[in-house]
């Protein structure tokens, strides 16, 4: 009843209907103004988290360690006077960007030397002069590559490969200008690499951050452009009306006004997630398109009459096609179930995304269609599709006498799926499917083997008083685990006090490098003598230590190994910890942005599984609510958790992981898929009144009304979420193939088997009454 008072409101003021939407969407605009992309690094561990909580807390002691930037070069004649000056002015150069606080390499490294007048060290650069002769430049390089401290931290002596780190002040990494800024970074490189002709290599976070949010950016709006192609294509093939293309495309582009203009009206940015938003708006509220129009030709081919066919639309469809919008909406909804702020964000723009698709079609399609001519008899021709018809009889003719065969498959694909779910991992990396051939892919490579990676891992120390970390058995201790975490190939060398221990002795020793060791019995108070008093005064030292000298830290750059191989270095780690440190190992934190990536992608996929069995049971509820009878609930869920298996089974057996990209699919999957079992069962329960209850012929007629409406938008949305394949991350590519692939199956789920199923309830339970209560 309400839908029918519904179309009679919508039919009678249609003018007014046409200037509200306007106006909201004039209004929805206006706000895109302010919209904007979000720039700063979003945890995916809530904000309550013990781990998280203890990396901030060691990151406004140590400076975050995600504001390092790596560059690198592999030069044979790097202490040439020409090479070795073009690399000086790239120096000097980075200096003077505004937002670079230092920049550390092997031109600017210092030596350590006792003065005994003060017995004090004395930090002294190596390359102090602007210039140098052959001879002494290569007299001086040999005292620089004679300082293991330096070595695979700043060059790899084997394979002729220098760096710098260059530090950024966080801030700018956090602004809209960071973009601007790496550009005017790599100007500057770029002009050393024409001087020298030297090819320099890039990475470290806030590089690769800053490279991926560019791509991303750049990929929302190719696929905007991509998803208007599609849909326009498809919609013009299946019903051959410019007409109905435009309109249908109209009313997406308002939706997608309308969602934009919502996430900035509440203040969201474009995150990594939102940013598909549009395409997905455009993709979903194609097929609400598809039903209201398909209905709408329908009726108009049985009677002739466009009011009384616009009326019907709003009135049979218009309940079911709420429902579905409902459904889909939850299905993104319950990513607010989830403690992590990038996804409730994401679930709410979604949902009242597809909200105000429902409200935008039903709204503008009976309308603009009610002030246009009636529909032609080419643009009812699709009804009368041979093709479309002769596959419609055979899924009837299935369901009718082939039941058998359909349970049978329907078994082994359980089976099947079940073998796969079982094979499935949980597996994410910081550099998520980045393309291999992407430079910042090679770059992070050529990284990872030449200096162990560029992914921070950190363990901090507390010895609970003052300068504690400079006593010997502290620094013994801190020795002794990195002798042991010399085993795993994932981690480079190791920046720490232990090895500035080693540089002041052999600073004591006048630079002889086999002195590069750990002081030893009563040399080594004699040798911290001469460390100086304040640990906070020294560029390099403050990396490590605080200025108390309480606290102090192991840095470890560590490979992208993936998620479950950080989580198995994290325990192993911590095993070594309290072998070594013992009754003291609870003073000791494995941490850094490694190991928080680590633990936020577990945490992530835990929580979109929740969401997932949160949506099954919210929209098994809103089933409940349209068709007041479990068996119906059953009926409209069941068949959709045969897609969601063998997409499972399909990731198992092709060894693609669950993490963010791809667990997504499944509550998106099956918001979506439900949609055709509404469609289907609603159509179901209005001809169970038609034909007074006779479950067999109310099948029939069903799929013969709804199925072409079923195989259209399975079409609209297999190609629709088919042109994430064009992305260049593997992560984005998984989706669409994983989504398309999962709503292809449904279709076969709800054309084939649920008919299958009723008619087998039909059989059985012939008697049976099914009255059930309209709501349309």
């Amino acid at each position: 009843m309400v839908f029918k008072h519904l179309a009679r409101i919508i039919l009678k003021n249609r003018f007014l209907v046409l200037t509200m939407v306007g106006l909201v969407t004039a209004f929805m605009a206006y706000n895109l103004t302010s919209l904007k992309f979000y720039v700063e690094p979003t945890p995916l561990l809530p904000k309550t988290d013990s781990l998280l909580i203890e990396h901030n807390e060691f990151s406004e002691i140590f400076g975050k360690g995600e504001n390092m930037m790596v560059v690198g070069v592999k030069d044979s004649s790097f202490f040439t006077q020409p090479n070795f000056k073009h690399w000086r002015k790239l120096v000097n150069d980075l200096n003077q960007i505004d937002g670079v606080e230092h920049v550390l390499s092997m031109s600017e490294i210092f030596n350590i030397e006792r003065d005994t007048e003060s017995r004090t060290f004395k930090f002294n650069k190596i390359f102090e002069e602007e210039s140098y002769s052959q001879n002494e430049l290569d007299s001086l390089g040999q005292v620089a590559l004679s300082l293991p401290f330096y070595e695979d931290l700043l060059y790899n002596k084997d394979e002729n490969i220098y760096l710098m780190m260059i530090s950024i002040r966080y801030e700018i990494l956090v602004t809209m200008e960071r973009n601007q800024f790496l550009k005017e970074i790599v100007d500057v490189c770029e002009q050393y690499s024409k001087n020298s002709g030297n090819t320099l290599r890039y990475s470290g976070l806030p590089y690769i951050r800053i490279s991926l949010a560019m791509l991303i950016e750049r990929e929302m709006y190719m696929f905007i452009l991509f998803a208007i192609l599609i849909t326009a294509t498809i919609l013009y093939l299946l019903f051959r009306s410019f007409r109905i293309m435009l309109f249908s495309l109209l009313v997406v582009a308002v939706s997608v006004v309308w969602g934009l203009g919502f996430m900035a009206l509440v203040d969201y940015d474009i995150t990594l997630l939102t940013a598909v938003i549009a395409p997905l708006i455009i993709v979903i509220g194609v097929p609400n398109c598809v039903y209201l129009l398909n209905k709408y030709h329908h009726e108009y081919s049985v009677h002739g009459n466009k009011t009384k066919a616009l009326q019907r639309v709003i009135q049979k469809i218009g309940s079911a096609t709420f429902l579905t919008n409902l459904t889909t909406a939850a299905g993104f909804g319950t990513f607010l179930f989830t403690n992590i702020r990038i996804l409730n964000e994401f679930g709410l723009i979604a949902s009242v995304g597809i909200m105000g698709v429902f409200i935008v079609s039903i709204l503008l399609i009976p309308t603009i269609f009610s002030l246009l001519p009636p529909p032609e008899p080419r643009h009812l021709q699709h009804l009368d599709n041979p093709g479309l018809k002769n596959t419609i009889t055979r899924v009837i003719l299935t369901g009718l006498y082939r039941r058998k065969l359909v349970f049978i498959i329907s078994s082994i694909i359980i089976v099947l799926g079940f073998i796969g779910l079982t094979r499935v991992q949980s597996k994410g990396y910081m550099v998520d499917d980045i393309p291999k051939k992407h430079t910042t892919y090679i770059d992070l490579k050529f990284f990872e083997e030449h200096f162990g990676g560029v992914m921070p891992l950190e363990i901090v120390i507390d010895t609970e008083r003052p300068r504690g970390i400079l006593q010997q058995g502290t620094l013994s201790r801190i020795n002794q685990l990195q002798e042991r975490l010399e085993k795993y190939p994932e981690l480079s060398s190791p920046l720490s006090v232990a090895e500035a221990a080693k540089f002041a002795r052999q600073g004591y020793y006048n630079g002889n490098p086999s002195q590069y060791r750990l002081p030893r019995g009563p040399e080594s108070s004699f040798i911290m003598s001469y460390l100086p008093k304040d640990m906070g005064n020294n560029e390099l030292l403050e990396r490590f230590a605080d200025s108390t000298g309480r606290l102090t830290r192991v840095l470890y750059n560590v490979a992208d190994a993936g998620s479950i191989r950080i989580k198995e270095l994290r325990s192993s780690i911590n095993a070594d910890v309290d072998s070594v440190f013992k009754n003291n190992a609870d003073n000791v934190s494995v941490t850094g942005g490694s190991i928080i990536y680590a633990k936020g992608n577990d945490y992530l996929v835990r929580s979109l599984l929740i969401s997932l069995v949160a949506a099954i049971g919210i929209i098994s509820i809103f089933m409940a609510w349209m068709f007041r009878k479990g068996k119906m609930v059953l009926l409209s869920v069941l068949p959709n958790l045969i897609p969601l298996l063998l997409t499972a089974a399909a990731m198992g057996f092709l060894g693609i992981a669950l993490k963010p990209s791809t667990v997504i699919v499944f509550s998106i999957a099956f918001g979506i898929s439900v949609d055709n079992s509404i469609h289907f069962l609603a159509k179901y329960r209005q001809e169970l009144t038609k034909t007074n209850n006779n479950l067999k012929e109310s099948v029939v007629n069903a799929i013969s009304e709804t199925g072409v409406s079923m195989i259209y938008t399975s079409i609209v949305l297999f190609f629709g979420f088919g042109i994430f394949i064009a992305s260049q991350f593997g992560g984005t590519v998984s989706l669409g193939i994983l989504v398309s692939f999962t709503l292809l199956v449904a279709l076969f789920s709800n054309l084939i088997i649920l008919p299958s199923i009723l008619l087998s309830v039909s059989r059985t339970n012939e008697s049976e009454s099914e009255s059930l209560p309209d709501n349309g």
